[in-house]
């Protein structure tokens, strides 16, 4: 079966002419676009149908990128979007940004095989959101706050979460509290830890660099992020997690170590995952809408994909859930 490259070779054109020939590209002159389409007749070559139907007309596809499409938090999110895309009469694809600009995510968005895309995930950078979106092709990003042409934010307000669950924390009379972060990366944990400097300014009480450690925003990170705190001998009165799959992993390693929460050391967490209110004790944390921001931001594609204006940033908002990590004053 003839391929392209032999269409283009016969011709004697570039391969990338050939396919703006092939594609009815306006770049290429009438007479270059017939000497391709004859090397095509000749060699009975017959373009792809499906890739076709992807560069000229609606999929009735959209997708969902996440950097892991693992965890309960992006398995929330997964399902708020399938539910509108449904509703609407879509498939949805989801896959997982992880290779970078190498991976299947990003081809997606470069070649359009979709007719929109719902982007979380930090290693998809600016340069590629922005060269990939356009009117005809809207893409809502839900971890950054990204202005361009087809581009839509929805964030969580992180910042203020982080805020109120350290000052929740200072409130109850601590004043040695540890942070333990997500990736260096995530626009979602420098939000949070703002919102933690901020509370621990405004309480006049200084951070300090042995109790900020890094948990990668998973349960391990924050179990062997707590153990190397242990070790360290001085523990603080209290842990604010970055989110809560960290803090399970927190709480699990602060057990085998014989520290009982809360009376001798208080958790708090961000997100309010199913399992936060399952744990012993269960979890105080900053209920972020999970599902909700997924619905926003399918509507919003759905809405500019029907060609309506829509507002370029939303910011939604999150609640304190108070439970039994943190010892009540």
């Amino acid at each position: 079966m003839a391929t392209i490259k032999d269409v283009a070779k016969l011709a004697g054109v570039a391969l990338s002419t050939a396919s703006y020939a092939l594609s009815g590209d306006s770049k290429v002159s009438p007479k270059t676009r017939e000497k391709v389409l004859e090397a095509a007749r000749q060699l009975n070559y017959r373009k792809n149908g499906f890739a076709m139907d992807l560069k000229r007309s609606r999929t009735n596809t959209i997708a969902l990128i996440l950097t892991d499409l693992s965890g309960p938090y992006y398995s929330e999110l997964i399902r708020s979007v399938q539910d509108v895309a449904l509703s609407n009469g879509y498939d949805l694809i989801a896959c997982s940004s992880m290779g970078g600009k190498d991976s299947t995510a990003v081809r997606f968005l470069r070649e359009k095989r979709v007719d929109g895309a719902i982007v979380l995930a930090h290693n998809i950078t600016d340069e590629i959101l922005l060269s990939s979106a356009n009117a005809a092709f809207p893409i809502v990003v839900m971890d950054r706050n990204t202005n361009g042409d087809g581009l839509i934010s929805v964030v969580v307000d992180g910042e203020q979460g982080g805020y109120d669950a350290t000052r929740f924390l200072i409130e109850q009379g601590h004043r040695q509290i540890a942070y333990i972060s997500g990736p260096s990366n995530s626009f979602d944990n420098a939000l949070r830890y703002q919102g933690f400097l901020r509370a621990m300014r405004e309480a006049g009480l200084e951070e300090k660099a042995k109790w900020r450690l890094s948990g990668n925003f998973i349960r391990e990170g924050g179990y062997k992020a707590t153990k190397m705190m242990m070790m360290q001998g001085e523990l603080p009165s209290a842990i604010f997690y970055a989110n809560d799959e960290m803090a399970v992993g927190g709480m699990k390693a602060l057990e085998e170590g014989g520290i009982s929460i809360p009376e001798e050391l208080s958790v708090i967490g961000f997100d309010d995952i199913q399992l936060a209110e399952y744990v012993h004790p269960p979890l105080t944390t900053i209920h972020q809408p999970m599902y909700e921001s997924g619905s926003l931001a399918g509507h919003l594609l759905f809405q500019m994909l029907n060609g309506e204006e829509v507002n370029n940033a939303y910011k939604l908002k999150v609640e304190l859930v108070r439970r039994n990590s943190v010892k009540q004053t």
